[in-house]
């Protein structure tokens, strides 16, 4: 079991890119706690739900139409339009409109804002997928019916026309929607780090943001770097819940997930993941060694080194204890480097090492790192 103290500094040494606007300042704080440099890079905004006019013109329709059925995707979404509708004067005559209705859950989050705001829920989704929802309701149950989903940014999810062709009126509720990043140059510099070594995680708190991130990579050219990093194990991409990590999995990205779509969950899986020993290492001649976009750990002990040094140490624990020329070398530094200046550079890492003996020369050919045969 890894120790609290172990926790405590488990991020050290780790350049973490959080890509969400959503409570991004508490996830950041979370992260930095256990030893992280975080970068907030939004790869969309929301538009306020409280200034979101046509948020208020379909509250104002849904009280000139109770619906007969309300299912509700997700529990943050339906708390921000219950918030809504009380700032707007709206929430007695919501009230009102929604006490007669049937009320469905995507998941326990759902159901529990459900509850909260004094309504019932007659069932839950356990998948927390909108397909077990369209399930629950077949046309048998919905025909005819006016059906209200609330949605959260991302859309329908195929949900709304599933019960349109299930023959439901159907309305729909989107809270929390988005619009451009509010610095596009922070979300292309953050895609950038990630593909060139100078992240070692990218988190996501939602499907449209997701979704966005990726076409800035694919635009700035990166994606393929980003993929192999992500492919392997060089970059964790981690996702709050399987509706956010759905474009990364279309993608072919390698996603890993909480076990329940909660944010300090989130972290809570980003900080085992380096603390806990299931981020890559390699046994060596020095001990374990896992390899940071800050530093290197070495059997728990953490030592910081510079961008070219790490860089240096990744390509040689991505070789794996082959053999690395001076020329693969010198295009990890940034280019067609001469033998001396990578001489150099390894001189400098091994110093910084404090005379571990990690990166061993074989003469004539070039450097490897000293991986212990298994």
């Amino acid at each position: 079991m890894t120790s609290a103290r172990a926790l405590d500094s488990a991020l050290a040494g780790c350049t973490i890119i959080v890509a969400g606007d959503r409570r991004s300042v508490e996830l950041t704080t979370e992260l930095e706690r256990h030893g992280a440099v975080v970068h907030r890079a939004p790869d969309l905004s929301m538009i306020a739900e409280t200034d979101d006019d046509e948020l208020r013109a379909r509250t104002e329709r849904v009280i000139a139409e109770p619906p007969d059925v309300v299912v509700v995707t997700t529990g943050v979404g339906f708390r921000g339009w219950m918030l809504a509708a009380r700032e707007q004067g709206l929430d007695t005559h919501l009230e009102e409109a929604l006490r007669g209705a049937r009320f469905v859950a995507r998941g326990p989050q759902a159901r529990e804002a459900i509850e909260q705001a004094g309504f019932t829920a007659e069932w839950a989704a356990r998948s927390e997928t909108s397909a077990e929802i369209g399930e629950y309701l077949p046309a048998a149950v919905v025909a005819g019916k006016r059906v209200l989903v609330q949605h959260h940014g991302a859309g329908s999810d195929a949900l709304d026309e599933q019960l349109a062709d299930a023959g439901a009126d159907v309305l729909s509720v989107t809270v929390y929607r988005w619009r451009p990043p509010p610095a596009a140059d922070a979300v292309r510099r953050s895609a950038v780090r990630a593909a060139g070594g100078e992240a070692d995680a990218v988190l996501f708190t939602s499907a449209p943001g997701a979704a966005a991130w990726i076409s800035v990579a694919e635009h700035a050219g990166v994606f393929d770097h980003v993929r192999r990093r992500s492919h392997g194990d060089r970059l964790l991409l981690a996702a709050v819940g399987p509706i956010a990590a759905a474009p990364l999995h279309a993608a072919d990205l390698r996603a890993t997930l909480p076990d329940r779509g909660r944010l300090d969950d989130l972290a809570r899986t980003v900080i085992e993941h380096f603390g806990g020993g299931r981020a890559p290492s390699l046994p060596t001649d020095a001990g374990r060694v896992e390899v940071r976009s800050g530093g290197v750990v070495v059997d728990g002990a953490f030592l910081p080194l510079s961008r070219s040094a790490a860089a240096l140490l990744e390509a040689l624990a991505a070789a794996g204890g082959r053999v690395l020329s001076r020329a693969e070398l010198g295009s990890v530094l940034g280019g067609e480097r001469n033998p001396h200046a990578v001489e150099v550079a390894v001189a400098r890492l091994r110093e910084a090492l404090g005379g571990r003996e990690l990166v061993h020369t074989v003469v004539k050919r070039g450097y490897r790192l000293a991986v212990t045969e298994t």
